[in-house]
């Protein structure tokens, strides 16, 4: 019994006592937040057709059927083109800001209501990636995946290294002035009704809001300790619940979808593979297309391989060797998708996704190289950039329960 129940203090203290995988959760925001940036900014010329007032898929229509499934989007709230252009410019600051990690808690929100409210306005117009990003989208809303490679983690080795110097710290005045300008809008869009359509995006904005600013009224009180201490706690526990969704949607994707496979003939004769090389949609190099397609030996190995590899892969996490070759299968699956039949940002969301299991001492070593050619640059050009501050190295004080 009291192995069982050091065991379990030992599992506690481990999900309470800090926020584990940050660059794990530092590379799915790269990911998703990069992915999403490059869809906006590629289809910036066909933004009216694809989102607008006055595209196919008009606004009535739209508004009837989010009347229907009360999906959450900002574009419906008016019908002006104005409107539109200032949320599609959201929608791109907001990703470009989370990708670079600059006041990430802000970002992920303002993030996550680009996506929602672009894709819900339009969803005859996406893909499997479109459900990915929408998903993953909300998960990163409760994730601390600014505490590595991001401009968050720069500027707390900024303060850290002012404060061991004995230094003052200068106020934060960007922080609260966002937490105004989104408590301003998020009364003004429920005092006009605009959230009416549904209740739970609407909550998790004003909650995450609330929360918002109860951290940093906390963090300006030295001798609030305690109550700091409680709220990392928390974090720390959602944080890390996140990741274990996220990481559970990502099997799921691969089991349905290699297990759906395995039930039909499509993918046991070749038919899957073959047919789509021949659509004019998915064949952006016919050339590439028709040599593929014309050995059988390789629809074969195509059409098996994706479907013991998909099958396979929720198994392989017990096994870290193993799940690491499929990691290289899979992610090579997708970018070769990503140029046979021209779906680059569906192969870049489930990249993003696969990279949650990716190893710790690989992106580690992917950071450091990172870091010395930003070394380079910045000896070339006369400039000193502090290094981020990594979470092996925080000086923060112990929180959560210890075994």
């Amino acid at each position: 019994m009291n192995g069982l129940s050091l065991t379990l203090s030992r599992g506690v203290a481990r999900v309470t006592e800090a926020a584990l995988g940050p660059y794990q959760s530092a590379v799915i925001r790269i990911g998703f937040a990069g992915t999403w940036l490059l869809f906006l900014l590629r289809e910036f010329p066909h933004r009216q057709e694809l989102y607008g007032p006055s595209g196919p898929w008009g606004w009535n229509l739209a508004k009837e059927l989010t009347a229907d499934n009360h999906a959450f989007t900002a574009l419906l709230w008016s019908d002006g083109r104005l409107w539109f252009e200032f949320c599609y410019t959201l929608a791109v600051l907001a990703a470009t800001a989370l990708m670079l990690g600059w006041r990430t808690r802000t970002a992920s929100l303002l993030f996550m209501v680009g996506v929602l409210s672009l894709q819900n306005r339009s969803v005859f117009v996406g893909d499997g990636g479109d459900n990915v990003l929408h998903l993953m989208s909300i998960y990163l809303v409760f994730t601390r995946c600014g505490q590595v490679w991001s401009l968050d983690a720069r500027r707390a080795a900024r303060v850290a290294a002012t404060r061991a110097r004995g230094e003052r710290v200068p106020a934060d005045r960007v922080g609260p002035v966002l937490w105004a300008v989104l408590g301003l809008a998020l009364g003004t869009a429920t005092l006009t009704g605009r959230f009416d359509n549904g209740w739970l995006i609407p909550a998790l904005l004003w909650t995450a809001w609330a929360v918002l600013g109860l951290w940093w009224a906390v963090g300006r009180r030295a001798a609030w300790h305690e109550p700091r201490a409680l709220l990392d706690v928390i974090a720390n526990v959602l944080h890390n619940g996140a990741l274990v969704v996220i990481m559970a949607e990502a099997c799921l994707i691969y089991a349905t979808a290699g297990w759906y496979k395995v039930q039909g003939s499509r993918w046991q004769d070749g038919t899957a593979v073959y047919y789509p090389l021949h659509l004019d949609y998915f064949s952006p190099w016919p050339g590439l297309a028709d040599l593929m397609s014309s050995s059988g030996t390789i629809m074969m190995i195509v059409a098996y391989g994706t479907v013991m590899v998909q099958v396979a892969f929720p198994f392989t996490l017990f096994n870290r060797r193993v799940k690491n070759v499929l990691l290289v299968l899979m992610m090579t699956e997708h970018a070769v998708i990503a140029v046979v039949l021209g779906l680059p940002f569906f192969s870049l969301a489930m990249i993003a996704a696969d990279a949650v299991f990716l190893p710790t001492s690989f992106l580690r070593r992917l950071g450091d190289l990172a870091a010395r050619a930003r070394g380079r640059l910045t000896r070339s050009t006369g400039g000193t950039v502090p290094a981020p501050r990594s979470p092996e190295d925080s000086t923060a004080d112990h929180v959560g329960f210890t075994a």
